[in-house]
Parts: C-alpha cells; structure tokens; sequence
C-alpha cells in the first residue's frame, strides 16, 4: 500500500503549490463510503506491536475503532492476510508474524482476532471488510516463515522477485488456492466486503526480472504475448473470485483499490492525461476492464496525488475514474499519510484532504472515501481528522446502497414504544416481518427530533444511532429534562437498504420535582 516507487517516479513534475480556488460546501449526505485501512503487516496500524496480550490487543483495537467512530467513519478496511498469513482462526494458513511475535504461534484459545474486530465494528456501525494481500508470500529474503507456511510445502508455487516471495498467478492451483483461502473467510464470518490492494504483478525494480516463462510455456490459455498472459492471469483470479464470492453470499460486497492510474493518454487515448505508472502496463493489472465487466462492486483507486501534482492531479483522476465506473461505486483512495510531509508543498496545506472531500462530494459519480491509513489520521494528519469529526463527517451517513446485488428494501420495525425512566428514554421495538427476499433486519438506525422539528430520515443530523447488529432496544442518555422529542427507527438489510420508519413516537422528558 505505501510504496517508494510512486514517489520517486513523478519527483521531476512537482510543482510548488498553487491557490486552490475554494470548492463550494455540499451538505454532506446521507449516504456515503467513509473508510479508513487499518494496516496489520508490519504492525504499521494494529497491533501496536507483535505479542501483545489479548486483552491488550483487544483494547487497541476499541480504541482504534472508537477513534474512526468519532471521526465519522462507517467502513474498516482490516488486513488480514498480510502475507499468505492469517489474522483469523479459520484458516488453512498459519498465523500472522504480526500477532503474536512468530509466525503459526496461535493466540490464546476461544480469542479470534477477525470475529473481534467484525461485533465491535458492528456494534458502532460500521462495516469490516476483510483485505487480502492475494499473491505477496514474504516481506523479504530474512523473513521466518513457519513450517506449515505454503512457501515451505509448495515452493514450486512461488516466484522469487526484489528478494520477496510470491504466488505464481498464471499456475491454475495458485488461483484455486487463493480463492479456497477467500471463501474461507466468506463462508466463515460475518464479514460485510471482501478487499484487495494494489499488489497483483509486483511494482517493477530495475535490474530484477519475472520469473515465469516456464509457467507461461505450460499455461498459455492460446495467449502469444506474456504481458497480455499476465494481466489475463489476474483477470481470470478477479473474476471467479466475484462469481465465488457471490455464489456463497450474494451481500457480501467484493472491492479492490488500484494503483491511481490505469494508463496514461500517451499510452492509450482511453487513458487519463497523466504521466506515471500504469496498472496496465507495469502492475499487468487492468482495472478498468474489471469494473467494465462488473467483476467488482467497487473500485478504490489510490489517487494519492495533490491538486498540483503536475504528472498526475488529483482532479484529472478522479474525473477520469467517474467517467469508467460502468455503474459501480467509486470511493477514492486518499493520502491521509502524507499529510505535513516536505516533499511537496501542498501537503503541508492544511485544506489539501479537505478540499479534496470537497471536490468527490461535487461529482455525484463518487460514492466516498477511504483513508490509508489508520495510525496517520491520529498522528501526522491529526488535523484532517478533526475536519472530518468536526464539519465533514460531523453527522454520520449509511453506506451507499448497491441495488445490482439486491434493491428489495426491509420491512419497517414493529411495536416501536418510547418511555421515560430516570437513566434515559427507552426506546423499544420488535424485528419486522421477512421481506419478500425473506431477509428481516441486520441493524437499525434510530432518528430523534426535537419538538418542531421537521420528521424526515432524509437529513442525517438526526440520525441518533446506526448499528450493524440485530438489537431491538436503546436507552438514549442523552435527551435532556424539560425537553420534548419525537424518535422514528428503521430496519437496514444486510446491504444497507432502509425500510420505512417506525413511529413517529412523542416522549416529554419532565423535570425532577424537588
């Protein structure tokens, strides 16, 4: 995900920054992609270190998630395979280096990392998508691997490049096995999306050579060209990957976040008026096709450029990426990580993210954001954070809706009922009955208004609590004496679809008499 390579390869094109003209506000809307990765490989995000205990661990992780809540967020995007290593129990593969201090050292029995972190997401409403590093299978030549690790039980599966190793992507076992390693977490938790990054074909080190003619001689599949082999070897893994993914559950969303650039007009006259690497031509990655084809239901690319990157600006990319989205959702990937760097000027402006949230909310082909990565929105980009808790995310927003994998909305909750007693106001319901789909609720969201007030559950600032969980009760704490309030709750489906409201129900929270 952080790559030297793409700092180096623009260095001649950057500019000093220019006067970015203020980007009109939109009200921020209801419905929105707010992601952030939390990065496990080399404990750059969580855990903090390798053997923490669990409880440690555990109460990162809260910390980190409340956080993300407090900012806005509604999506975790969790490493959990960070190098043909697992952060999750159900698996065919050892444990992580990065958990426990050594790779296939089990944590303790009954605490399974991915499970946590998926009910406390939930509980705050948010989404975990589960990322996948499909093909990376060491970090380095000096990394200890464990002897159940496949590069130990299958070596003839990997090719060696820039001293790491990795999956051969044109073998037919290899892709099996990565899909078998997926739907293991498909079929085996209650993860909302499943996630790649930009690793497919490694970034391209001078002097180093992919070593798989001998694949591409036994494996051709009638291709001629090895370039146009291995971009069809990575098609070929996305696409049953999105078949797959589906066939077990079809709510499961299956996203992936490129590289920013697919090709370069000068390359092709479909490409984006950009000069730098491409995921076509250096990655054998062709992005573009996979949304085309609705291979995905999401597409990230990470356009980690400034306004004033001259070889590659922020806003020609985004354009370009909103007019190749084929009707799928489109959450960009920013910077968060480079925030007050020295590299470029623009970075140590202070408006560059939020105008840039700005520019994405101005172009309704732009479904959100997600941010890389977590630890930088509370170290170097510590300001950004506070523009999103307290004006660009200030009220929260639902995931944006994805009707080509299911459009039936859920039944309104039943028996919703409102009572004063002296912690709070007890709101109460029951599930509503199965819609026609015969799914019934997986989360609520409860919407308060003060007496007056206009009722709609269009606006978010009355959106008084989002949960992915199936609860059917909340005690609101904060409804202040000698106040009157009106509540509504809805039912969400698993992808997000809101039923019609429950209510409204008038409460009078009345003074203590003395």
């Amino acid at each position: 995900m952080l790559k030297k390579i793409v700092f180096t390869i623009f260095t001649t094109f950057i500019t000093p920054y220019l006067l970015i003209a203020q980007i009109p506000t939109k009200i921020a809307p209801k419905r929105e992609f707010r992601g952030v990765w939390v990065a496990t490989v080399e404990n750059i995000d969580w855990p903090s270190k390798a053997g923490l205990t669990i409880d440690q661990q555990k109460q990162e992780l809260i910390g980190l998630l409340e956080q993300h809540k407090r900012s806005g967020m509604n999506a975790i995007i969790l490493q959990v395979r960070p190098a043909a290593d697992a952060f999750y129990r159900k698996s065919r593969e050892p444990w992580s280096q990065w958990l426990m201090g050594k790779q296939g050292l089990a944590p303790s029995p009954g605490y399974d990392p991915l499970e946590f972190a998926i009910k406390e997401a939930h509980s705050r409403g948010m989404e975990l998508h589960a990322w996948f590093n499909p093909y990376r299978a060491s970090m380095g030549s000096k990394s200890f691997v464990s002897e159940d690790h496949m590069t130990r039980k299958r070596p003839d599966l990997f090719f060696t490049y820039g001293g790491k190793k990795q999956f051969d992507p044109g073998m037919p076992e290899v892709r099996e096995y990565i899909v078998q390693v997926i739907l293991d977490v498909v079929k085996g938790y209650d993860v909302d999306g499943i996630h790649f990054d930009d690793y497919f074909y490694p970034y391209p080190i001078e002097g180093q050579r992919i070593n798989d003619s001998v694949t591409f001689g036994k494996y051709p599949n009638g291709i001629t060209d090895i370039k146009d082999w291995r971009r069809n070897n990575v098609d070929l893994l996305i696409k049953e990957l999105d078949d797959s993914i589906h066939h077990y559950k079809n709510y499961v969303k299956f996203g992936i976040s490129p590289f920013g650039i697919w090709k370069n007009s000068n390359e092709d006259t479909l490409g984006s008026a950009t000069h730098g690497l491409s995921n076509y031509h250096e990655l054998y990655a062709d992005s573009r096709k996979w949304i085309k084809e609705g291979w995905v239901d999401y597409i990230n690319p990470q356009i980690y450029f400034s306004f004033t990157r001259r070889a590659a600006p922020f806003p020609t990319l985004v354009d370009w990426w909103s007019n190749n989205t084929y009707g799928r959702h489109l959450y960009i990937g920013q910077a968060a990580y480079l925030v007050n760097q020295r590299m470029e000027a623009a970075w140590r402006n202070p408006q560059e993210i939020p105008n840039q949230i700005r520019y994405l909310r101005s172009n309704n082909r732009v479904q959100g954001s997600i941010f890389f990565s977590s630890k930088s929105l509370s170290t170097v980009a510590r300001g950004t954070a506070d523009s999103l808790k307290n004006d660009l995310y200030r009220y929260p927003a639902l995931p944006p809706q994805m009707p080509w994998l299911d459009e039936i909305v859920p039944n309104p909750p039943q028996t919703f009922t409102a009572d004063v007693t002296s912690t709070g106001v007890q709101l109460k319901w029951t599930p509503p009955l199965k819609a026609v789909d015969g799914e019934t609720a997986s989360g609520y969201v409860i919407y308060r208004f003060n007496e007056g007030e206009k009722i709609s559950i269009l606006d978010p600032k009355n959106m008084l609590r989002v949960s992915f969980e199936d609860f059917t009760f909340f005690l609101d704490t904060t409804a202040e004496k000698g106040k009157r309030y009106n509540y509504l709750v809805t039912a969400l489906d698993r992808l997000k679809n809101e039923s019609d409201p429950s209510g409204p129900v008038g409460v009078e929270v009345k003074l203590e008499v003395k």
